[in-house]
């Protein structure tokens, strides 16, 4: 039999054409059992058979804006599960108006909300109604730049088997270059670029911040260790807070001109002092390997 705490239910949604499909079949690969297109209403019974199965423990549920008084029953289906004693957590797909709309031209699929109309009165219809679920959502996706296998990677990375946690927070460190763009599905982020940069130094240029010598340069600037004190100091405020408030996914960005040195340096700095602090973070360098 399943556990109470043992029941671990993630609700999948967001907008039309933005992957919940492809972000389905991801967490099916990943061992949960998987329901797709289910009505809100539904949620609680779902989770009440869970209970009854061996080995069931994790269940990803696809719910959409075709399902009925959409907003109104997934807020009472949240409220049931979590009064419960489930673990609660709901991905939300995004994209922009201009993908989402070549998404389904590319398909000749009818958005579900359009009916007669463009796609575009659909998507805007659509965007509306989930505005208040997009907020409150555990963790976003935005997936404009996503290809199908990112899109698995970005989900796996999230979602994937972790070593188990005492305090339920799954956190997400991101190194980027702001002229290659800011990610969108970060909670927090955090600028760099006050730091000296290693790209002045020609024998550094070349080198990522992985590179020992690049870290040390990075680590001997004066700003640097009172910076990462701050973090330290910050994210031993924040962390606990989140956990108070049931937040169970936290993705943090940390972002200089390139995304090659100081911004890597720093994230890998922040992974330690968030071990330091008894919480493990998933790290990622988005554009490390870049010009």
């Amino acid at each position: 039999m399943v556990d109470r705490a043992e029941l671990e239910v993630t609700i999948i949604t967001g907008m039309s054409g933005a992957g919940r499909s492809a972000a389905a079949d991801v967490l099916e690969d990943l061992g949960y059992f998987v329901i797709d297109n289910l009505p809100p209403a539904l949620i609680p019974k779902v989770a009440e058979l869970g209970r009854g199965r061996e080995g069931a423990g994790r269940f990803g549920l696809v719910v959409d804006t075709r399902s009925g008084e959409f907003t109104v029953d997934l807020e009472q289906a949240l409220g049931e599960l979590r009064d419960s004693g489930a673990q609660i957590r709901v991905l939300f797909l995004d994209a922009s108006d201009e993908v989402l709309v070549r998404r389904f031209e590319a398909t000749r699929r009818r958005h579900p909300l359009a009916g007669s109309d463009r796609v575009s009165d659909g998507i805007a219809r659509e965007r509306e109604l989930l505005e208040e679920l997009k907020g409150d959502a555990d963790v976003v996706v935005e997936t404009s730049e996503l290809n199908v296998h990112e899109l698995r990677d970005r989900l796996r990375e999230l979602f994937g088997e972790l070593p188990s946690l005492t305090s339920g927070l799954q956190i997400s460190i991101v190194s980027f270059g702001y002229k290659h763009g800011l990610p969108l599905d970060v909670d927090l982020v955090f600028d760099c670029r006050f730091l000296p940069n290693p790209h002045w130094i020609d024998s550094l240029r070349p080198l990522p911040g992985t590179n020992p010598t690049v870290r040390e340069y990075v680590l001997t600037q004066p700003e640097t260790g009172q910076f990462v004190e701050q973090l330290e100091q910050l994210f031993e405020l924040l962390l606990p807070a989140y956990v108070r408030e049931g937040k169970s996914y936290l993705s943090v960005g940390l972002g200089c001109t390139g995304g090659r040195h100081r911004s890597v340096v720093i994230a890998e700095e922040l992974g330690a002092v968030l071990d330091r602090l008894g919480y493990l973070a998933t790290i990622h360098h988005r554009d490390i390997d870049r010009d």
